[in-house]
């Protein structure tokens, strides 16, 4: 059975395109995708990715993700955009404007850069954010805030709320891309470089506040164009960049009008760039995606 490694800013994936007479289905289990993903003994990744073909019209692939404790995950914005780089150098669409992809049920509409044949980076139409508290869900206080299009209705949001996690008192804003994030600001560049993410992050994830755990940005604002982040992604731990993480973040500092609408995100594994569209509501992410090697099962 073959499979692809590829990483978008150093979030990395197992990539198993699952139209092929090779393909077994029985990989399809927890105890394999975290024998795959374990960085000592398997190929090593922060989940596995399976790319799936489509029949109903709703898109041309769909993405089924799986983080690497075997957990499913709803979405990954930098597994999507190596999705779409793998169907496009492997031939299997020829489609670089509003290439269609669903994962869990939710259809994104992807722009391809191609260079030399083959694809850089690509853009994400990401949808709009979620930041009513009941379908993050966050069982924070709550306060009351417009969503971020024009004319955008009043809901009960959690944004710049106070929570307490490992014997401190943090103040942090929630939002649904599709799956439940949670963004903490921090005081300097210094202190995210030097935070304590392993002990911290799992205290934020597995929060009574949050029942369907969360996905915790951790973040430093240098500048209303530009923020640091480090992330602890819910079932894979601190990973090198998060798409979804990097439109949370975006989402919070225009929410608490800290940074303009288009702000890069500088993540561990490299930049990601998040822009919001004021009429739409909608948050567009650019980023890179790349392979890295591929092999056999």
């Amino acid at each position: 059975m073959q499979f692809t490694k590829m990483h978008g800013s150093g979030n990395d994936y197992i990539y198993i395109y699952t139209n092929t007479p090779d393909f077994d289905p029985k990989v399809k289990n927890e105890e394999t995708i975290r024998q795959l993903s374990d960085r000592h003994f398997g190929i090593g990744g922060d989940g596995v990715i399976f790319i799936n073909q489509v029949t109903d019209g709703s898109a041309a692939f769909e993405m089924e993700m799986y983080n690497s404790d075997g957990s499913y995950g709803e979405m990954c914005g930098n597994g999507i955009r190596c999705v779409a780089k793998y169907v496009y150098d492997k031939g299997l669409t020829d489609v670089t404007k509003g290439l269609k992809i669903k994962s869990a049920g939710s259809v994104k509409e992807l722009d391809l850069t191609v260079e030399h044949g083959v694809v850089t980076s690509v853009c994400v139409d990401m949808g709009m954010p979620e930041i009513n508290a009941s379908k993050v869900p966050c069982l924070l206080t709550t306060n009351r805030k417009e969503t971020l299009c024009e004319g955008g209705a009043k809901v009960d949001a959690c944004v710049e709320v106070e929570i307490e996690a490992a014997g401190w008192t943090w103040k942090t804003t929630a939002v649904s891309m599709g799956n439940p994030h949670t963004v903490v600001f921090l005081k300097s560049k210094n202190e995210l470089d030097h935070f304590e993410i392993e002990k911290i992050g799992p205290m934020f994830e597995h929060h009574a506040a949050f029942p369907e755990r969360v996905n915790t940005e951790f973040v430093y604002i240098e500048d209303e164009s530009n923020v640091y982040m480090r992330v602890w992604e819910r079932g894979a731990g601190e990973t090198l960049a998060c798409g979804m993480g990097c439109c949370a973040v975006a989402t919070a500092c225009v929410l608490s009008g800290l940074t303009k609408d288009e702000v890069t995100i500088h993540a561990l594994g490299g930049d990601i760039t998040c822009r919001l569209d004021n009429k739409t509501g909608h948050i567009f992410m650019t980023g890179p995606a790349t392979t890295v090697f591929e092999g056999s099962l």
